[in-house]
């Protein structure tokens, strides 16, 4: 198998350990694709077919409503799962995009052959449960955050968070992230000190 899928292994053995024999059946399903900079991978209103892991680049999970008013909900970069989680485990239609904001590359899983897995391998289930009990946990800390902090307390808990992503993304997407206008998002930067 590729040698990027070793990424994957440090992250899933991270997450709940496997056997061998568990590991080998899922190293089995990825496959690499690449997108280039600005492309849709998931389109809202679209089943999410693919669990994602992503090797290179930056993505996001974008809400965008009648108006054209956009919500920034997660960022994906190496080397994380991505895609639109939700759609992808009930299988319906997504509500959300997933962008990328570079060129990207990722190994991506088609959700039948996880499925597949998940009932043949009980330790799969279990890996999968886990993760996105982890995610659920951060997307509840995160809506804490923007609706009891400040610009400034929610700027902190970013950097403390994620120091490396001001390099990463570009600022008008982090100032959406957290619900800041561009400008006070620009403030922030060049005072406050982390």
């Amino acid at each position: 198998m590729q040698p990027e899928v070793e990424h994957i292994r440090k992250l899933v053995q991270a997450i709940y350990p496997l056997t061998e024999a568990e590991w080998l059946d899922l190293e089995k399903i990825w496959t690499p694709v690449s997108y280039k900079r600005k492309e849709i991978v998931t389109m809202a209103g679209e089943k999410e077919k693919y669990l994602y892991f992503v090797l290179e680049g930056v993505q996001r999970v974008v809400y965008l409503d009648e108006q054209d008013r956009e919500a920034t909900l997660v960022f994906t970069y190496p080397y994380s799962f991505g895609g639109v989680l939700d759609a992808l485990m009930q299988q319906q239609p997504s509500r959300y995009f997933y962008e990328t904001l570079t060129p990207s590359s990722f190994l991506r899983a088609p959700f039948a052959h996880l499925q597949e897995l998940m009932d043949v391998h009980p330790n799969i289930s279990t890996m999968i449960r886990k993760g996105i009990t982890a995610a659920l946990s951060g997307v509840l800390e995160r809506i804490v955050e923007l609706q009891c902090f400040s610009s400034e307390e929610k700027f902190r808990k970013l950097m403390q968070r994620s120091p490396h992503i001001l390099q990463l993304v570009p600022h008008k997407y982090l100032a959406n992230y957290l619900g800041i206008d561009p400008s006070n998002f620009s403030k922030l930067i060049n005072s406050v000190k982390i």
